[in-house]
């Protein structure tokens, strides 16, 4: 004897449901493993995050501002001489005490190139910003965000910076996602009620030695940051370099963010610690 419609349409009913349970099941793995991809992809592909900065930043910030003579001298060099007999042999006698006065050590002219003192400011060249490490659904990303918008004043006596104050707005940090950019200059730092990170030095820093073109010195730096409305004293490493018409520093600063009363900046799916680090680079000129 044959079923009847009604006892196939109810054999079929479970079949159905377990069809729609195994696509459903594989629709939802296959989602997550998308979301996965897709946030691997953006953390080792799209999330660039810049090394580190460090002595070769330094360097390569001196030269970014150093002006340059060579075409200059060039343009002199290639001047044709319309000149009769007689001017030439002046000419080409003036050229060579020329020569002679430039090959002779010019101990005035090396002093005043290794002479620091007096008052500089920040140029554009200068960074200031943050290094955080974060985990983003599982995978380890590192968020930097980063200002050339820095102000202040340094002050230089023979080998030791006597005076050093620099202000950055902490809106103008940046990274290369708005979204941690709304949440940095929100929730996080609460740029509305403290707009400024500082620091002031409170100790002289003493270079030891007037750093010459290319060189490098190390050395410490104490004095008051402030961020969040908190104040905390720091000592920490810095490096200086000079070419003589601009002094660059290098440093940073490890923070705890419980310590200056920011709250915690995990959300959504994205999770840190409670600390990062502080990084710089300042590239001074005289005022």
């Amino acid at each position: 004897m044959s079923d009847t419609p009604d006892e196939v349409i109810a054999d079929d009913e479970p079949k159905s449901w377990t069809r729609f349970i195994k696509w459903g099941v594989l629709g939802v793995v296959v989602l997550v493993a998308l979301v996965y991809g897709a946030i691997f992809i953006y953390a080792n592909v799209i999330n660039d995050s810049p090394d580190e900065l460090d002595a070769d930043d330094l360097s390569a910030a001196l030269e970014a501002t150093t002006p340059t003579t060579s075409a200059t001298a060039e343009t002199t060099a290639d001047t044709p001489s319309t000149t009769e007999a007689a001017t030439t042999t002046e000419t080409s006698t003036a050229a060579e005490s020329t020569a002679t006065t430039a090959a002779s050590p010019d101990t005035t002219a090396a002093s005043d190139e290794l002479n620091y003192d007096g008052e500089w400011a920040p140029t554009a060249e200068s960074e200031f910003g943050y290094r955080v490490d974060e985990v983003l659904a599982g995978v380890n990303v590192t968020a930097v965000g980063r200002s050339n918008e820095i102000s202040g004043l340094m002050t230089i006596e023979g080998t030791q910076v006597t005076a050093l104050a620099v202000e950055v707005e902490v809106a103008t940090i940046t990274s290369d996602d708005s979204r941690r950019d709304g949440q940095f200059a929100g929730r996080i730092m609460e740029t509305d009620q403290f707009p400024t990170a500082t620091f002031v030095l409170t100790e002289p820093i003493e270079l030891g030695t007037v750093p010459a073109g290319g060189e490098q010195v190390v050395t410490t730096a104490t004095g008051d940051l402030t961020l969040h409305g908190v104040t905390i004293s720091n000592t920490f490493e810095v490096t200086a370099e000079g070419n003589g018409e601009r002094i660059g520093v290098l440093g940073n600063i490890p923070i705890l963010f419980s310590d200056y009363d920011i709250d915690d900046p995990s959300f959504g799916v994205v999770s840190t610690e409670d600390n990062g680090l502080l990084e710089f680079v300042l590239v001074f000129e005289r005022v």
